[in-house]
């Protein structure tokens, strides 16, 4: 029998098993992130063009599901289903783009990839909040950051140790990311889900719950929303170095590097978020990338990169999970999965028009101008979240 979790423990075996398998899954998709535009382009024969139209095609399937599968999660008071399904898909889709002969194959795989990424994401952040007191709640999604950013810490390892062994054989690694892929399915179907209250009788329309929601929420959407849309892909980073002499495999260890501080920051940063208001930790976390934009904007030694990278971690560290449980403390019990798959969507659209406004920004006046954007994007979103703050603290 699966041991129920204890809620006053923020690391209990639902935990733990999310933490697992998101641990599992990131193995797998970063062992072939950095690798599959150099897949599309020197094995296919694809173009730079077709390379941007899978990646943003498949980044918005992702964005865009992730708030229907939050309210169709809500409405039938089920997570696992939804989470199960979606790391069933993520898992059978890496094959697949081993055994694509054209562009088409990979944009197929990858818009499975990312269906089952937008479908799990909202109700398996649902279901981890549930697994925890809130007095835990941060402390609880900073663990599962850690040990999610563990995999993509060691994915691009396992790509590099891969490659060097078998330089010429890039596809095969393709089917051997299926197998982390199916550790996290397996880890999924022993975890036990909390009992809810009775679903409702009819499924709850994401743009009418909008109207449900606190205007803190509304507020803290709004600020992250102005900052999402300035805050463009990691690849422009990773682009920076290696315009100033990086290798690609230096390159890749830089992302390893900044993973590794990801992964160590988020459980402390978490449940400092516990103790304290949750907006300042993410405005502070905001300031942190103004830096570090800055300094990208500047950089030309190798140790600015090194050090700005890690600095991005902990940036990371102070955001990510503690942003997703903000957005569960301003939201009512029984719309979780609504709320963390309304602030996804909006998150992931604004992504993916920040990355297309930074690109015409690094080519027109250079990448200097890029950085800056970001960084303003990021003092404007954490004033906002200190205004709500200021709000929310007079009206109490």
């Amino acid at each position: 029998m699966t041991k129920i979790p204890d809620p006053e423990k923020p690391l209990n075996p639902t935990v733990i098993k999310l933490g697992l398998v998101s641990f599992f899954a990131d193995v797998a998709s970063e062992m072939l992130y950095p690798l599959t535009p150099i897949f599309l382009t020197t094995v296919l024969g694809a173009s730079m063009a077709s390379v941007g139209f899978i990646e943003g095609t498949a980044e918005a399937i992702a964005s865009l599901l992730k708030t229907f599968s939050g309210a169709w999660s809500d409405s039938l008071r089920r997570r696992k289903p939804f989470v199960l399904v979606g790391y069933g898909l993520a898992a059978i889709s890496k094959p697949g783009i081993g055994l694509a002969t054209g562009w088409t194959g990979v944009l197929a795989a990858r818009a499975l990839d990312r269906t089952g990424k937008g479908l799990r994401s909202a109700p398996r952040d649902a279901m981890l909040s549930e697994a925890v007191s809130e007095k835990h709640r941060g402390a609880a999604f900073g663990w599962h950051r850690a040990m999610d950013t563990l995999g993509a810490f060691l994915g691009p390892l396992i790509a590099v140790l891969f490659l060097t062994q078998n330089p010429e054989d890039m596809r095969r690694l393709f089917f051997w990311a299926a197998v982390p892929g199916l550790l996290s399915v397996l880890l999924v179907m022993s975890l036990r889900e909390k009992e809810q209250s009775p679903a409702p009788a009819h499924w709850t329309n994401p743009f009418r719950a909008w109207k449900k929601l606190s205007g803190s929420f509304r507020g803290y959407v709004y600020a992250w929303g102005v900052f999402s849309l300035a805050n463009s892909s990691d690849v422009f980073l990773l682009m920076k170095a290696k315009s100033v002499g990086f290798t690609t495999v230096s390159v890749l260890y830089l992302y390893c590097a900044y993973n590794l501080v990801y992964a160590a920051s988020s459980p402390w940063l978490g449940g400092l978020s516990d103790r304290m208001d949750r907006r300042k930790i993410l405005a502070a976390g905001l300031f942190v990338f103004a830096l570090v934009y800055l300094g990208f904007s500047a950089a030309f030694e190798t140790w600015h990169f090194w050090a700005l990278f890690m600095l991005y971690g902990i940036y990371m560290g102070a955001t990510d999970g503690v942003g997703k449980a903000l957005a569960v403390d301003l939201c009512p019990k029984d719309m979780k999965a609504t709320a963390v798959g309304i602030l996804g969507t909006v998150t992931g659209v604004c992504t993916i028009a920040a990355s297309s406004v930074a690109g015409v920004l690094w080519d027109r006046l250079g990448p200097g101008w890029t950085f800056y954007f970001g960084a303003a994007g990021a003092l404007v979103a954490s004033a906002m979240l200190i205004a709500v703050t200021a709000r929310r603290a007079n009206a109490h």
